[in-house]
C-alpha cells in the first residue's frame, strides 16, 4: 500500500512544527482517477460522509422528505435552533424518545454556551446526527418497520441503507462498525466514498441520489451551521456537493461528476479544509471562499503567530 502523503503543514512563527498526512483522491466523471496523493484504494471509515447515500437510501424506501428537511435528514448539524426545531418537524407526532441518538449539547459554540446559560443540559435531539435519526424512524413507519431496534445492522432499513452505499460506491463494504451517533458504520475505500458523491451530484432529476444532492446544495446552513466552513464553501461554489466526515474526512462533487475524497490519517479536522481548498484550486475552482479557506490562522494571545497550510508533498 502506498504510504500516506503529506497534505497539510503546521507553521508557527516562522517556524515549522509539524504537518498532516493522508490520502487524496480526485476522479473524473467516469470514475477514473484524475490525480491521487497516497493511497487511492485506503481502506476508511467515511463516518458521516456517508449521509449522502444513507439519506438516498432513505428516500428510495419512501421518506416523503423534501427541500430542508432532506437536507436535514443527510445532515452532521450544529444544533442551532432552526436545526432543532427542523428535527422535531420531522419527527412529526412521533416522540423524541424514540431517537436512539446518545444525548449531546449542541456543536455550536454559542448555540452551547446558550443553553447551558439557561439551565438546560444534552438531549438527543441536540445531537448533530439526529436528523438522520429522525429520518430513519420517519422510514420505519411508512414501511410499516419496527422502530425500537433500528440501528441494528440485520433491521430491514440498515439492510436498505448497506445496499444502497455498496451500489453508489460500485464496491462491497469492507467492514460494518458502529458510528458515534449509534448506527451502521460501513467501510468503504477513498475511491469508493468518491464515487458515491459523484452519482449522486449527477444523477437523473428526480432520482433519489438527485433529490439528496440538490437539497444539500441548496441548504447547505442545513447539512452543517450557519458557522460552519463547511456551509461557507458549499454555498461559495456553486453546484458544489460536499459533506465533511468526522476524523478528517471530505467528499466533494462537483457538478460535472468530478469527484475528491479525502482523508487525513491523525484525524486532524482542521487539516481537511485547506487540503480540500487545495483541490479546488488545482481543479481549477476561482471562488473567494475557497481562497479564505487555503489557510487556516493560529492564534497566540491577541495576533496571528502562524497557520495551517496546505503542501500536498
Amino acid at each position: 500500500m502506498p504510504v500516506a502523503a503529506e497534505l497539510a503543514e503546521v507553521v508557527r512563527s516562522g517556524i515549522r512544527e509539524g504537518g498532516h498526512r493522508g490520502h487524496v483522491v480526485v476522479l473524473d466523471k467516469d470514475g477514473a482517477v484524475l490525480r491521487c496523493w497516497g493511497d487511492p484504494e485506503a481502506r476508511i471509515l467515511p463516518r458521516s460522509a456517508n449521509k449522502i447515500a444513507q439519506a438516498t437510501a432513505m428516500v428510495r424506501a419512501g421518506l416523503p422528505l423534501q427541500g430542508e428537511l432532506l437536507a436535514l435528514a443527510a445532515a452532521s448539524h450544529s444544533g442551532e435552533p432552526f436545526h432543532v426545531d427542523g428535527v422535531r418537524r420531522i419527527l412529526g407526532e412521533l416522540p423524541e424518545e424514540l431517537l436512539q441518538t446518545p444525548p449531546d449539547l449542541p456543536w455550536d459554540e454559542e448555540d452551547r454556551c446558550a443553553l447551558r446559560a439557561a439551565g438546560l443540559g444534552p438531549e438527543s435531539v441536540y445531537m448533530n446526527c439526529s436528523g438522520k435519526h429522525a429520518a430513519m424512524l420517519v422510514t420505519c413507519t411508512v414501511n410499516g418497520w419496527s422502530t425500537a431496534d433500528y440501528l441494528d445492522p440485520a433491521h430491514p432499513l440498515q439492510q436498505a441503507i448497506a445496499a444502497e452505499i455498496a451500489e453508489l460506491a460500485a464496491e462491497d463494504p469492507w467492514t460494518n462498525a458502529v458510528d458515534g451517533c449509534g448506527a451502521p458504520l460501513l467501510g468503504l475505500t477513498l475511491t469508493g466514498l468518491a464515487r458515491t458523491a459523484s452519482r449522486a451530484a449527477t444523477a437523473d432529476a428526480d432520482s433519489p441520489e438527485r433529490q439528496v444532492a440538490d437539497a444539500m446544495r441548496d441548504y447547505p446552513e442545513w447539512v452543517a451551521g450557519t458557522r460552519r466552513d463547511a456551509t461557507a464553501l458549499s454555498a461559495g461554489v456553486p453546484g458544489l456537493l460536499l459533506k465533511e466526515g468526522a476524523e478528517g474526512v471530505y467528499v466533494a462533487a462537483l457538478p460535472d461528476g468530478t469527484s475528491v475524497a479525502v482523508k487525513i490519517e491523525d484525524g486532524a479536522g482542521r487539516a481537511r479544509q485547506v487540503v480540500m481548498a487545495a483541490i479546488l484550486v488545482d481543479l481549477g475552482i476561482r471562488s473567494p471562499v475557497v481562497a479564505e479557506q487555503l489557510s487556516i490562522p493560529l492564534m497566540g494571545g491577541a495576533g496571528q503567530v502562524g497557520e495551517i497550510r496546505p503542501t500536498l508533498g
